[in-house]
């Protein structure tokens, strides 16, 4: 993996079947389910996944950042007037954590380190 590159590519879903439905038959996306409320897909060309929400979708795509010191870049990213809004957390393979840069764009990072 690279430091600094797009990842991963996260959306929102109100309905898990019907998105897998939508993209397995359209596009040939292959899904991979972790619980009730996440999925992941491939063959899509960026790896990527679905994660359920009961809420509305405004902008319900999420990009994800590789970076193997998950510590040292969110102190950077405060330093150069970055937001965290989500502090690192673990999840199956790795941890993460969500920033807002300066405009107001949140984005992820996360580290299988």
């Amino acid at each position: 993996m690279i430091n600094n590159h797009i990842d991963y590519i996260e959306f929102k879903a109100n309905n898990l079947e019907v998105i897998k439905d939508f993209y397995s038959n359209l596009f040939g996306w292959k899904f991979t389910d972790y619980g009730a409320t996440y999925c992941s897909f491939s063959e899509s060309g960026i790896a990527g996944g679905f994660e359920l929400t009961e809420g509305g979708i405004t902008n319900g795509v999420l990009i994800v950042l590789y970076h193997e010191d998950l510590e040292f870049l969110k102190s950077n990213i405060r330093k150069k007037g970055g937001e965290i809004v989500k502090d690192i957390f673990s999840f199956p393979g790795g941890r993460r954590f969500h920033f807002r840069d300066p405009s107001g764009n949140e984005l992820a990072v996360w580290s299988d380190k």
